[in-house]
């Protein structure tokens, strides 16, 4: 058995075997080539032999780790920033995840569009939607809530989200907590900016605010049995 830590402190990438032996590498500028060869090698000298699907998903034209030598930066500033914004949302999404008695997901990150989220299902079946791939298909076929942290990429700023699937009607006409949240109609979802969180009196109840006033409104609009699915709530 072995395990891979990415370590924001010391900057390095651990591999640590069961029976003690570990080897570190570096998180330096360099090309994906470089650090994927190195990886691979590293592995291999703790006599550990994997498969790994050799390129990148969920990015517009990905080359394989093996070819890409294009110089990328490292960042130390930047890298350790962003994983301490992780760990403190994570804490909150727990808080937030364990209201919720039904079925629902750990939180997770995603790398793909390098998000932070924690899902919640309703137990129902969703319609089908037409034209999508096999993940797509699969990960929104029962109805969903789910809500999270995202730098930002297209939006301009990070911020925290909240959307259903399917999306209920009149959702984008709803008023929710805090004030500073808005519907983003391209996105169709709800964003609180990450900064107006970041300097509020209390960041931790802002984002609960949001995450509870985001999920009450679009599972009232879906008719979702709140009932039976949170631990705070009670049928009439």
């Amino acid at each position: 058995m072995f395990e891979v830590q990415f370590d924001f402190l010391a900057h390095a990438v651990v591999i640590d075997r069961c029976d003690g032996a570990r080897v570190e590498m570096s998180l330096v500028p360099r090309t994906v080539a470089e650090f994927y060869a190195e990886f691979m090698a590293a592995l291999l000298s703790l006599g550990i032999s994997v498969e790994i699907y050799g390129k990148p998903v969920e990015v517009p034209e990905p080359i394989p780790f093996a070819e890409d030598k294009l110089y990328r930066a490292y960042d130390r500033v930047a890298a350790q920033n962003f994983w301490r914004i992780l760990v403190s949302c994570d804490a909150v999404f727990k808080q937030f995840r364990a209201r919720f008695t039904g079925k629902n997901s750990p939180v997770q990150f995603f790398w793909g569009s390098f998000d932070l989220a924690v899902t919640r299902f309703s137990g129902r079946r969703a319609p089908e939607r037409p034209g999508t791939d096999a993940i797509t298909r699969e990960a929104y076929s029962h109805e969903v809530i789910s809500a999270g942290w995202w730098p930002g990429a297209g939006l301009g700023e990070a911020a925290f989200y909240c959307y259903a699937a399917p999306e209920p009607p009149l959702l984008e006409v709803q008023r929710i907590r805090p004030d500073l949240a808005y519907y983003n109609r391209e996105l169709k979802e709800f964003i609180l900016p990450y900064e107006r969180v970041r300097k509020a009196e209390s960041p931790e109840r802002t984002l609960l605010e949001f995450l509870q006033s985001s999920y009450e409104v679009a599972a009232q609009l879906a008719g979702w049995k709140r009932a039976e699915l949170e631990a705070n709530v009670r049928a009439a």
